[in-house]
């Protein structure tokens, strides 16, 4: 779950090589309501119907040659971003809806490119990378915010003494290299009149936290649920400073589950069964942690199991927190972000953000 790493603002020039041959020849579907890796090699995924952990009984077994096959890529090694996804496959929710879905590491040019392009339907992305590609006329919607507030911020060992945003001077931070990450640190050092130009930024590309923090670098930015958990586990006390606590515009969503313009045109019913099955998914995380947790770890079996347990029970609900409904999306949260990336310059042009995503394919609430 490193944040934002595989979103960083930039996109790539093969994300923009990729969209090009899919083009952007239409608006997608309306908003009807107007977002700290683990460094586990990725995991094959569970095949669909066996019960869950607490006795529930999965659907029934449907013909393989009914169901239609699909792909849906992570934006990294699987994590409690992505529990939803694996059980509504483990527990059959996706059979239900005549679906067989394979869950897929991304290939080297992204999880973006690879949903742009359509060479999977869907797959995680980033409010921030979708804002940025549409700007850019890549055809990226979001259909699902995966987690409904920002969990993600600067973490330092206690150690190192960063309470506040103006104790980042005269310290060195790890980081992926993506101009929103000092745009973020000024946003928020601007309002204690600190200055971001006394902070050394250092390029750790995929480094562990831990490994970098101890050796390179006093601070990094990381997703709680995770990172945050696993320094719990290991007793390394740490402190957090979540962006979206200095400025309502940086509560954005990350992750989220994004498809094309082109599936959301000529698959509308394929996008509406997808969205209900995954919803299940999710919905069950919320109500039933430790269960969601256990289809995980079979799934991933790489995964250390008491992180996942833990980082379950924190994340599971902030999955829909104060939203009505799992995976809702507000108009407001899309073009706050994109308005504080234009002013910064992160952006050519303003959003449309009635093209960057939609509520429709949500199930009712």
């Amino acid at each position: 779950m490193k944040a934002n790493k595989l979103g960083a603002l930039l996109l790539s020039g093969m994300l923009l090589l990729a969209a090009a041959g899919c083009g952007s020849n239409g608006a997608s579907g309306t908003n009807g309501a107007n977002k700290a890796s683990g460094s586990q090699e990725p995991a094959s995924s569970a095949a669909g119907n066996a019960s869950g952990s607490n006795g529930e009984s999965s659907a029934p077994s449907t013909d393989a040659k009914d169901l239609k096959d699909i792909k849906v890529v992570l934006d990294w090694t699987p994590n409690t971003n992505h529990t939803g996804l694996y059980v509504a496959q483990e527990l059959g929710y996706y059979k239900e809806e005549g679906l067989n879905v394979q869950i897929v590491q991304p290939d080297e040019g992204g999880a973006d490119a690879m949903i742009a392009s359509d060479a999977v339907p869907f797959g995680i992305s980033y409010q921030e990378s979708i804002t940025q590609a549409q700007t850019q006329g890549v055809p990226l919607v979001s259909i699902a915010a995966v987690i409904q507030h920002n969990t993600s911020g600067f973490a330092a060992p206690a150690d190192r003494n960063i309470k506040a945003p103006k104790d980042f001077e005269g310290k060195r931070y790890g980081g992926w290299g993506s101009p929103v990450e000092e745009a973020v640190m000024k946003s928020i050092m601007d309002l204690q009149n600190a200055d971001v130009n006394k902070v050394k930024i250092i390029n750790i590309g995929d480094a562990d936290y831990f490994t970098a923090v101890k050796r390179d670098v006093d601070f990094a930015w990381i997703y709680y649920a995770w990172t945050g958990i696993e320094a719990e586990l290991r007793g390394e006390k740490l402190d957090m400073l979540y962006v979206k606590d200095y400025s309502k515009d940086l509560d954005y969503y990350t992750p989220v589950i994004a498809t094309n313009e082109k599936e959301i045109q000529q698959n509308p019913d394929l996008v509406k069964a997808f969205m209900k099955a995954t919803s299940k998914g999710y919905e069950y995380a919320i109500a039933h942690p430790d269960e969601a947790a256990d289809i995980l770890i079979k799934a991933a079996p790489d995964l250390d199991p008491k992180l996942v347990k833990a980082s379950q029970e924190w994340l599971s609900p902030r999955y829909q927190d104060d939203a009505s409904r799992w995976g809702e999306q507000k108009e407001s949260v899309w073009t706050g972000y994109a308005n504080w990336m234009y002013e910064r310059k992160l952006l050519d042009k303003p959003l449309d953000a009635s093209k960057a995503f939609t509520n429709d394919f949500l199930p009712e609430s």
